[in-house]
């Protein structure tokens, strides 16, 4: 399934995804994710697709969830598509690598959490502002989060919202290296490129094994979507919502 914001295109043995909405800062609405759900699919049907790349245009990795979806009913949580993403993410057996420009926020934090590699630019930021917005964190960030960087800056980034730069990302171990803004895609391609060329039994197994425990993962996104569901059917939630999108709205930078 293909969308105009999001562009899937093949290189060699590597399939490339590209978030392509700068105007919105590369903020992803529900076509958006429907599209990397099923160029997924398709990657991992195919067994020459060996590895993929993810990157955006514009100046911004992700804005994270386009907030407008969240202001309409939620008939179904569990066939909401940021949630299916996250799941198919997850369940990925392709190797994926992530280049990461200018802000990151939300689930453009979480989902390289389910990434096998990450490269920055210099001046890239990282933020998870769930709780501010009033709602939960989600694909299994509050496991894999402490997992990966310690309880202490968990608590920090997931409670206190604070965002952090490139180089705490790389000291924490959130991602592989930090580039040029220039060099980062093409350093996270060649990483791709490099991937692809192993024995692919060997490296899948070895890879299974990295990435945990997928039943622990899976119920903690699980735990995760319903606390989310509960969380935007409560006023204080509602009116925070409302009140970034006055904001918004209000911002001449907008």
């Amino acid at each position: 399934m293909q969308h105009a914001e999001i562009i899937v295109r093949r290189d060699g043995p590597l399939m490339r995804i590209v978030i392509d909405r700068p105007a919105k800062r590369n903020a992803l609405n529900k076509p958006m994710y429907e599209a990397m759900i099923a160029a997924f699919a398709q990657a991992d049907a195919e067994e020459d697709i060996r590895a993929i790349v993810l990157s955006s245009s514009g100046g911004d990795f992700t804005a994270g969830n386009d907030l407008e979806d969240f202001r309409r009913p939620m008939d179904n949580l569990h066939e909401f598509p940021a949630l299916r993403f996250v799941r198919a993410l997850a369940a990925l057996q392709t190797p994926i690598v992530a280049a990461v420009v200018g802000e990151a926020v939300g689930v453009g934090v979480t989902m390289l959490f389910h990434c096998d590699l990450v490269y920055a630019s210099h001046g890239a930021r990282f933020k998870m502002p769930f709780v501010d917005l009033g709602v939960i964190p989600e694909a299994a960030s509050t496991l894999l989060v402490p997992q990966r960087i310690g309880l202490a800056k968990a608590t920090e980034f997931l409670l206190l919202c604070e965002s952090f730069t490139a180089n705490d990302a790389l000291r924490l171990g959130v991602v592989n290296a930090v580039a040029g803004p220039e060099e980062v895609e093409e350093t996270a391609v060649d990483a791709a490129r490099r991937l692809a060329a192993k024995p692919r039994a060997a490296l899948a197994a070895t890879r299974r094994l990295l990435r945990g425990d997928a039943a622990a993962i899976a119920a903690r996104m699980e735990e995760e979507a319903a606390l989310f569901a509960a969380a935007l059917a409560m006023r204080e939630t509602r009116a925070r919502l409302e009140a970034f999108f006055a904001g918004v709205k209000e911002s001449p930078e907008r």
